[in-house]
């Protein structure tokens, strides 16, 4: 068989599907962003960072055509009003470029395990390739700015150690009594950071949001960050370590909202389910018993609060379906 005529398989369809919608409603933010900005180097990094959004979404674009495939609909100009007053400042911006970069290396990393074909090979180890490089550009520019706080430190410890089998050590280790290691450290410190910037994008978003239903939503979403980093904060400094203080990144007083309510509620739901799979992740590098509790009980939570928001999508039909398989038993009807 020719290499050309290799259908996409599942996994590709789905990254490249997946890919489209989510650069489309990223870039929708950028394009709000570089309206109002005033810093010339982070004005810059978001020049480059919607730049690789839509040279990454006409490829994907190239693809779907020459498979036959529908484009998605995704969002559009449509979905923004460049018109809007600054709705979030300067540094802000440069937060989010960050966090997108925070979202995306892992999500093209794990794709490139999961296809095959050359064409979606190559595409997605370039995606990962330029998008490290653009995270790497917004990382330093934070540090030289002073809003990157950094995670948790230790004294280095002076020796090789190996984990003891006594009963009363592994009650320990299972237990809240044993200090935090430097995984659950980071892993704690990134939980709060980032639900920190979720909350100063939820701010912007209420004060602007005229939708009861949707802000009544949001305001449930605020307040579960909130609990978040409250929660991870106290468990900090339980074990004598400074609670984690972000840097300040400030809402304008717009009340006029730069986003549709569809693409308010998209980033929402997406970015849930992202938090979904770090906090997974780091539950499944704790073994401390307080912190796995945490995690799973707010796994729930948010997994909860996430579906609801996929619920109201549905219900306003701004929810556009991924490709399924047919439906069989339909067929033998």
């Amino acid at each position: 068989m020719k290499e050309h005529n290799i259908q996409l398989t599942t996994p590709e369809i789905a990254a490249l599907w997946t890919s489209y919608i989510q650069h489309s409603a990223t870039m929708c933010f950028y394009k709000h962003f570089l309206q109002q900005l005033e810093d010339s180097e982070i004005a810059e990094i978001v020049k480059s960072a919607l730049y690789l959004e839509e040279v990454y979404n006409r490829e994907i674009e190239n693809i779907f055509l020459n498979e036959g495939f529908p484009i998605p609909d995704g969002f559009t100009d449509k979905d923004i009003n460049l018109s809007a007053p600054p709705l979030y400042t300067d540094l802000f911006a440069l937060s989010y470029v960050y966090r997108v970069g925070q979202m995306v290396l892992p999500f093209y990393s794990t794709t490139l395990t999961k296809v095959a074909r050359k064409d979606i090979v190559e595409f997605y180890d370039t995606c990962l390739k330029n998008s490290t490089k653009q995270y790497k550009k917004s990382l330093n520019l934070m540090l030289s700015k002073g809003i990157y706080d950094r995670p948790p430190k230790i004294p280095y410890p002076k020796e090789v150690e190996y984990m003891k089998v006594e009963p009363k050590l592994f009650s320990s280790l299972l237990g809240d009594k044993r200090p935090l290691n430097v995984m659950e450290l980071g892993e704690i410190f990134y939980a709060i950071e980032r639900n920190y910037i979720g909350l100063v994008m939820l701010m912007g978003l209420i004060q602007v949001t005229k939708d009861k239903e949707i802000k009544d939503y949001l305001i449930k979403g605020k307040k579960l960050a909130e609990k978040q980093v409250e929660i991870f904060n106290k468990v900090l400094k339980k074990d004598e370590h400074i609670g984690n203080i972000p840097v300040s990144m400030e809402v304008t007083d717009s009340m006029i909202s730069p986003f549709s309510d569809r693409l308010v509620l998209f980033l929402i739901t997406a970015t849930t389910s992202a938090g979904i799979q770090l906090l997974s992740y780091a539950l499944s590098t704790s073994i401390r018993r307080d912190l796995s509790m945490h995690y799973a009980l707010l796994i729930a939570e948010i997994a909860k609060y996430g579906g609801e928001g996929l619920d109201l999508m549905i219900k306003r039909g701004w929810m556009e379906q991924m490709p399924q398989s047919l439906d069989r038993s339909n067929l033998y009807q």
